[in-house]
């Protein structure tokens, strides 16, 4: 994946104003410990983490971490030198604690002094994980002996693990570690009207759910970034609850953000605007690039992100102004190539139902891997679907460009090569990887972009039967 905006991110965070000034001492004793480097790492999100501190475990596990600047707070790891996640620790005001525990059951053995934060963290966790082990006696019973009484059982357990973490979350509510815990509870539904058939309104429902998702989480605590919380749920809300269509999901992006500006908290805004604005960058849903523009736009152009690199505020310019114009529903720009008769051939001039457009090198692997399957899929619908392929060689040898039709045995296709050298593919036409394919309706509107060749035929069938839908819902 490319990451334009993780950089920046990082020296923002620099930025973070620290709860005290007496630095930090964290020492402790985990038996069984092999004598390595050991990390104390915090949480970026649930799928990063940051290195703050490294110290080597003596034959006997003890382990000392010390600094004269204290450590910004959040829930941090102690990772061995393989990456082996070891323990977690929360980190707020209380910086200068002692641990103690073993290998056979670090959770189940941790004890912590001068850290009440942390107490609490271990007190939920070895609640529920006795909670868990009776769970598991009884689902071994069950896969013996189906039993209604040892279900009740379970189910009686899980009702006092949730009315646990209510209640602890509520009880500790003023701690990192309860307002960790809150942050990540579901919201409390309300009972559903009732449509009128009778049933449940489930929309309704689902409406609520997500009007109120982030009721629990408080955008001022800028310490909740430096916990996987915050990742997980701007995945869920943003890949789960929001429509894959680029208009629900700048109104979701848009909605978190301003929850993160009215927090306050500098961190918690710069997260929100980098990490919504890196997803939308590499998207995993093929023609939402326009989410991208808009954040970008809005809140890096904008000047709402706070910078400060300015190399990368203008390749983020750059970007959006080469997207801008290639965004699917505008009309491809202008491209005129020779072809192998020396003919201009324009991509205007293409009478077809459908163009795809393939910027290739004849000597790119991942180019020539995708020939066959765009030979396929031409083969396939060049009369049933009326589609045509212009293509588009970047490479600067026309000998290469040659050889490759040959090669392929792809002459029915349109080939175009620029001569004269004045076309910029990556400036004009976001030519970034090759082969980069755009899909083309009859008026040139781009309709796909970034579609692996392997995937044309399924986008064509989807395209296909969603212009039937909308015609035959107009006909009504």
């Amino acid at each position: 994946m490319r990451t334009l905006f993780f950089l920046p991110f990082l020296v923002l965070m620099g930025l973070t104003t620290l709860a005290q000034n007496g630095g930090y001492s964290i020492k402790g004793t985990i038996k069984g410990l092999r004598p390595e480097p050991f990390t104390l790492a915090h949480y970026l999100g649930f799928s990063q983490y940051v290195v703050k501190d490294t110290a080597v475990a003596d034959a006997n596990g003890h382990l000392t971490f010390t600094g004269d600047k204290p450590l910004p707070g959040g829930v941090y790891m102690l990772l061995s030198s393989t990456k082996r996640r070891v323990a977690e620790f929360i980190i707020g005001n209380e910086q200068h604690f002692s641990f103690s525990s073993d290998t056979l059951n670090v959770v189940g053995n941790m004890k912590i002094e001068n850290s009440p934060d942390n107490e609490l963290y271990y007190k939920y966790q070895q609640q529920i994980a006795g909670y868990n082990t009776e769970i598991n006696v009884l689902a071994a019973q069950m896969k013996m002996r189906q039993d209604v009484l040892t279900q009740t059982k379970i189910n009686n357990l899980r009702r006092q693990i949730f009315d646990y973490y209510r209640s602890f979350a509520q009880e500790n509510a003023t701690t990192l570690t309860g307002k960790i815990m809150k942050a990540n509870a579901e919201v409390d539904l309300p009972p559903a009207p009732k449509r009128p058939d009778g049933r449940v309104d489930s929309v309704w429902l689902f409406q609520y759910y997500k009007a109120h998702f982030w009721d629990n989480f408080d955008f001022s605590e800028e310490r909740l970034v430096r916990t996987p919380t915050l990742q997980r749920k701007l995945d869920r809300y943003m890949g789960e609850l929001t429509f894959q269509h680029p208009d629900s999901l700048i109104q979701a992006s848009d909605v978190v953000i301003e929850k993160a500006l009215k927090g306050g908290s500098k961190e918690m805004q710069a997260y929100c605007i980098w990490y919504l604005t890196n997803k939308a960058e590499n998207p995993s849903v093929m023609g939402i690039e326009q989410v991208f523009v808009h954040l970008a736009e809005k809140y890096y152009l904008g000047g709402i992100m706070p910078m400060t690199d300015s190399s990368t505020l203008q390749n983020i310019r750059q970007k959006v102004n080469v997207m801008k114009p290639l965004l699917v529903g505008k009309t491809m720009p202008a491209l005129s190539l020779t072809d192998t008769t020396g003919q201009l051939r324009s991509l205007a001039d293409v009478k077809a139902k459908y163009t795809v457009v393939v910027f290739y090198d004849p000597d790119c692997s991942h180019c020539r891997k995708s020939t066959p399957a765009l030979k396929t899929f031409y083969e396939k619908n060049k009369k049933t679907l009326d589609v045509q392929i212009f293509a588009a060689s970047v490479a600067r040898a026309p000998e290469q460009w040659k050889k490759y039709i040959r090669e392929f045995g792809v002459q029915e296709w349109i080939h175009g090569y620029d001569y004269s050298f004045r076309i910029d593919f990556r400036k004009n036409f976001d030519v970034i990887n090759t082969p980069m394919i755009y899909v083309l309706d009859q008026d040139k509107k781009i309709i796909a972009r970034r579609l692996p060749a392997e995937e044309l035929d399924g986008f064509m069938d989807f395209y296909e039967q969603r212009l039937a839908r909308e015609k035959s819902m107009k006909v009504k």
